[in-house]
């Protein structure tokens, strides 16, 4: 996929106007100028913003449903929740704990006319708080972020956790006691990628092993 494909796919997958398009190209502008200052994205992506970073977080919206609230932890330079803010038109809550990125994420919202919720904080410190969709990318190992997301869960929220090419060894390897509906989704912007997608996650008591007493 090129950049012109990927710009194209995400304007006809999302019927996205004009307006938002151009909002999109104002970020990838910014985010390319403040990469100078400070280490947003891998330097040998920014050739392939489009595809690497912007359709890669895009393609979530795929699962979610109109007017859905979504939150995404550990943003980072905005992938996927300020990408998902451009498209969705549900509340989006975007957390970040670098003060750096933080303003970064204010700036680029405030260019690009959207009303988010921005939180300058570690996830883990926030008070507990329903969401439809929980999103993050690249920002912990799965098991955690399951640990770090169930304080903003339901039995309905929706997991979108694109995992990349370790999706299905990170699945593999979560520990039993974590369960819900697990499914791995084929990421459009890379064959190999995969996107873990998840409902009804939730912690159970760890089983106990009973040893046999010794008479």
């Amino acid at each position: 996929m090129t950049e012109d494909e990927a710009r194209s796919w995400v304007e006809s997958s999302f019927d996205a106007p004009r307006e938002t398009m151009e909002k999109l190209d104002t970020f990838a502008d910014l985010l390319r100028a403040e990469n100078e200052h400070q280490n947003l994205v891998s330097r040998g992506t920014l050739d392939q913003l489009w595809v690497r970073h912007i359709a890669d977080s895009a393609q979530l919206l795929r699962f979610a449903h109109s007017g859905a609230s979504w939150i995404d932890l550990g943003t980072g330079a905005g992938f996927p929740g300020l990408i998902a803010a451009a498209l969705h038109d549900g509340a989006v809550t975007l957390v970040e704990e670098r003060r750096l990125r933080v303003d970064f994420l204010r700036r680029a919202a405030d260019l690009m006319s959207l009303r988010i919720e921005i939180l300058h904080a570690k996830a883990e410190r926030l008070p507990a708080r329903p969401h439809d969709v929980i999103s993050a990318r690249a920002f912990a190992p799965l098991e955690k972020l399951l640990s770090l997301g169930t304080a903003f869960s339901t039995q309905k929220s929706l997991w979108l956790l694109p995992k990349g090419r370790n999706a299905e060894a990170e699945l593999a390897a979560v520990d039993p006691s974590w369960q819900g509906e697990y499914r791995l989704e084929p990421s459009v912007t890379d064959a190999e990628a995969q996107i873990i997608v998840a409902t009804g996650v939730r912690r159970t008591a760890p089983r106990r092993v009973r040893k046999d007493k010794r008479r």
